[in-house]
């Protein structure tokens, strides 16, 4: 019998997943990632559905690697003046990185988790796909898996909608079937920035004030710290001028905060970095849809080497989000916004 270990957070959706994998005929188990201090809650919350499941729970610390390849990476990025997405590098690294390799090492076929996405086999080659509930799609996220790993991952809920999965945990009389999704990131129950106060070291020796300028470099007035501000925002900057002003540009070099006009924060360009590709054969310039965000409306765009050329301009080009890449319903990979 094929084992399936199941990536188990107390909610909905993985709940769902050990549900489904089981009635499918699989031999199921859960298991519970330890992260940092909020991670007991979502312990206890599996432990109940595997009890309820009959199925076996463990609970793999990673803690030292998240803190190390997450956190660190996280307040690195905000330092440099970049805006970071941790769940990205979070199921590269830790989800479908270290708990992987833990699922295989621990006699499991494959590891599958509760994420809304297919994948498919094809071609000799594996690909990701969007999933029936589009509202739901998390293949933004998803975009950095490899070859090797997308053969030992199942995604049980890509063929489902939120609804329906919901419904299954009703007849199955799980006990989160009524349970709220999880909001933002897993590790910050304040903002980010209380967060990055409390985390990083001499933060204010760090994090320091500088001048908000104008495209052509005219002091308009002063910054509390670049960590503050986005690409795109408009409101509280606390300067007064003639026309509503936006975020261009935050230079870590300079620490300085340039703004612009609304049109100013549109533009057609974004140069990548750390690109990834879903599969082993791909060109080196082809035309593709991009998104930019998660709830971007994918744009077409020209794809050469590390740079994205979109046939319209597009708002708020933000440094350390990602450009992901898709063909149609099917991802093709991305990278980091440089």
């Amino acid at each position: 019998m094929t084992k399936v270990m199941v990536a188990l957070s107390g909610g909905v959706d993985s709940s769902a997943a050990a549900y489904i994998l089981r009635q499918q005929g699989f031999d199921v188990a859960g298991v519970t990632l330890k992260l940092h201090s909020f991670s007991d809650d979502a312990i206890c919350d599996a432990k109940t559905i595997c009890d309820i499941l009959k199925i076996k729970h463990y609970v793999l610390d990673l803690q030292k690697d998240f803190t190390e390849k997450i956190i660190k990476s996280f307040c690195s990025f905000y330092l440099s003046a970049k805006t970071p997405n941790p769940c990205i590098i979070c199921n590269e690294l830790i989800k479908f990185g270290l708990m992987l390799e833990y699922a295989l090492n621990s006699g499991y076929d494959y590891l599958a988790t509760g994420h809304y996405a297919i994948i498919e086999n094809g071609d000799n080659e594996y690909k990701l796909k969007l999933p029936k509930d589009l509202q739901k799609d998390q293949t933004y996220f998803l975009y950095r898996l490899n070859q090797t790993q997308l053969s030992k991952i199942k995604f049980p809920l890509g063929n489902y909608t939120k609804q329906e999965i919901r419904t299954v945990a009703q007849q199955a009389k799980l006990p989160v079937a009524s349970k709220k999704d999880s909001q933002e990131i897993c590790f910050i129950k304040t903002t980010y920035k209380d967060f990055l106060q409390n985390t990083v070291t001499d933060f204010n020796k760090k994090v320091l004030p500088g001048f908000i300028v104008d495209k052509y470099g005219n002091k308009l007035g002063k910054h509390k710290g670049l960590i503050y501000y986005t690409i795109g925002q408009r409101s509280g900057l606390g300067i007064t001028t003639a026309e509503p002003v936006y975020v261009l540009k935050l230079d870590a070099a300079t620490n300085t905060v340039v703004v612009g006009t609304k049109q100013d924060v549109f533009s057609r360009v974004a140069k990548i970095e750390n690109i990834k590709f879903i599969s082993t054969k791909h060109p080196k310039e082809f035309k593709a849809t991009v998104k930019i965000r998660r709830q971007h409306k994918p744009a077409q765009a020209l794809i050469s080497n590390d740079i994205v050329l979109f046939d319209e301009p597009q708002a708020s080009i933000t440094p350390g989000q990602s450009a992901v890449f898709y063909d149609g319903e099917y991802v093709l990979g991305g990278g980091f916004i440089a």
